[in-house]
């Protein structure tokens, strides 16, 4: 278990951390179990709907094996505006962590869990508080994923009628920006800036066109 220098009350548990017997972990160890099991089985693995090869999320195994995949817990039921503010901070913890030896940065994340959101606020708060935050985090090279059961109603990338978003419980997942983020930031200027910043010269073969058109204005 980590614990912010800038903040104790801010933790993050490992994986290895489920069987230990703080009182976070015993009070939530649950939903914890849960989202571990979902991403065991569900983001490490192929999905039939998916629309191309490999497992859902391409980087949730060496996560998982490096230990990098990081839970907390956002206790109580906040609205939107807490949501956002709990997650600024861990934003700038995420900023200061550095990866073990040998582990690529892309392969942190951390998972903010609310498991005490009732499931039918669960779309309005993160869907707002995810909305809020995206701006910020992209600026900061940072991307804000929205997870929650429904699941919510964005689309796969190369399969439209798949709905991947979907968790046992509701969630944030904050993780490093990636070459093939491109058509989560196309839409909205700023957020194109700021991949074109990192990324604009090295743009996965599949999106040269996209990108190269972007940078063209």
């Amino acid at each position: 278990m980590l614990t912010d220098p800038t903040d104790p009350s801010r933790v993050l548990i490992e994986v290895s951390d489920l069987d230990g017997g703080h009182e976070l972990v015993r009070r939530y160890a649950e939903p914890l179990g849960h989202i571990v099991t979902w991403a065991r089985a569900y983001l490490c693995r192929p999905h039939p709907e998916l629309g191309r090869k490999g497992p859902v999320c391409p980087y949730a195994q060496t996560s998982l094996d490096r230990g990098t995949f990081y839970l907390a817990v956002c206790p109580g039921e906040p609205d939107a505006a807490q949501v956002a503010e709990v997650l600024d901070g861990y934003r700038s913890w995420f900023q200061r962590l550095v990866a073990p030896e040998g582990v690529s940065p892309q392969f942190r994340t951390i998972l903010v869990l609310l498991p005490d959101l009732p499931v039918d606020r669960a779309p309005a708060v993160i869907d707002a508080a995810q909305l809020a935050l995206k701006t910020r985090y992209v600026e900061a090279g940072l991307m804000v994923g929205e997870f929650y059961p429904g699941p919510p109603p964005k689309h796969g990338l190369w399969n439209p009628d798949f709905l991947p978003l979907g968790a046992p419980v509701p969630l944030l997942a904050v993780r490093h920006m990636v070459a093939s983020d491109f058509p989560f930031l196309k839409d909205d200027p700023a957020h194109a800036a700021a991949y074109l910043e990192r990324f604009g010269e090295r743009p996965p073969a599949p999106l040269r066109e996209a990108v190269a058109a972007a940078r063209q204005g």
